[in-house]
């Protein structure tokens, strides 16, 4: 899935005008004194520095966020060979392209906007996907779930046929799923039209609109009659606390796919009631509650669940079958 920069070629700042960076991080005349790749990832990190900009929206580091940056600006492959990128560090950057970097520099730097928003492009299970400020940038842990199969929770001899994907988004989880289990039916459900309409243009990048369907449903009130194999759900989590101390580039995100309640549970606890009039017997829900797993036994004290453990970092996944949800309802509405 390439980037499309037209969108932000109308917009460039004139490279000679020192008007548009009066007020910018981005000293006047940079776009006269760098002149390589290298020269430009070098100045990207000290301005990234020099604001404090927050990684955690594909890259945790300087030296990342700016190659990621600077080559995406350039149209260059973020994979090529490291013989390659030897090569390319000391090629020159033409006027054109130096007003593009001032731009992408601009808003990641002044304006503290997430690199993804900006280039229209994140990553999420070793894919591409569009994003933009209509829905989250992808970075859930459930990429090593989902590559490993979701085991143990499902069997390996025996794949999914039909799964839900609650609070879509994008439809990052949705189509990775559906790649992932190529004779699986996903249901990609949201609340928010917006976030459907970023779900779909994915779908159909993909070209999986066979198999992967973007619905608009609060959780589970437009659905019924439907019976999963498995569903899966990454809703808003971020507990009140939490949300006030956001970072800066997480201020461009959607609030209503983040805030969730004082603890962060509001959403889950419908979710859980209502999951198993939507599970087939025998059938798990994994659902994503970050930092909020830390409200989850004040929330729902008694309920056993399988926390997830990952190798490759994360944490705030549960697992839980029908069969547990029954029981515990049961028991606490007596």
């Amino acid at each position: 899935m390439a980037v499309d920069n037209s969108d932000n070629n109308e917009v460039f700042p004139e490279v000679n005008s020192d008007d548009s960076l009066s007020d910018s991080l981005i000293e006047p005349h940079v776009a006269q004194e760098l002149e390589s790749v290298l020269d430009w990832i070098r100045y990207s990190i000290s301005v990234f520095y020099q604001a404090g900009v927050f990684f955690g929206h594909g890259t945790d580091n300087e030296w990342d966020e700016a190659s990621s940056l600077v080559f995406q600006a350039l149209n260059l492959p973020l994979d090529m060979p490291a013989s390659r990128l030897e090569l390319l560090y000391q090629a020159k950057v033409t006027t054109t392209e130096k007003a593009i970097l001032i731009d992408w520099l601009q808003q990641r730097v002044d304006q503290q906007r997430p690199l993804p928003y900006i280039t229209h492009q994140a990553w999420f299970a070793g894919m591409p996907f569009y994003v933009d400020e209509r829905v989250l940038i992808p970075r859930s842990p459930f990429a090593e779930l989902l590559q490993n199969g979701f085991k143990p929770w499902l069997s390996s001899d025996s794949e999914p046929q039909h799964i839900l994907d609650l609070c879509t988004g994008g439809g990052c989880i949705a189509i990775a799923i559906a790649n992932k289990f190529d004779s699986a039916v996903v249901d990609a459900v949201d609340i928010d039209t917006g976030a459907l309409d970023v779900a779909s243009m994915n779908i159909y990048e993909y070209q999986l609109e066979d198999r992967v369907f973007p619905l608009q449903s609060d959780l589970f009130s437009s659905l019924d009659g439907q019976r999963y194999d498995l569903i899966i759900s990454n809703p808003p989590y971020v507990d009140e606390q939490d949300m006030q101390d956001l970072p800066d580039e997480f201020l461009h995100e959607p609030e209503h796919a983040l805030a969730a309640g004082h603890d962060g549970l509001d959403l889950v606890e419908v979710m859980l009631q209502q999951a198993p009039n939507y599970l087939n017997d025998h059938a798990w829900i994994l659902v994503e509650v970050g930092n909020s797993e830390v409200h989850m036994t004040h929330r729902f004290p008694g309920l056993e669940v399988q926390w997830c453990e990952f190798e490759n970092g994360g944490s705030g996944i549960f697992a839980v079958q029908k069969e547990t949800l029954v029981n515990y309802w049961q028991q606490n509405q007596q």
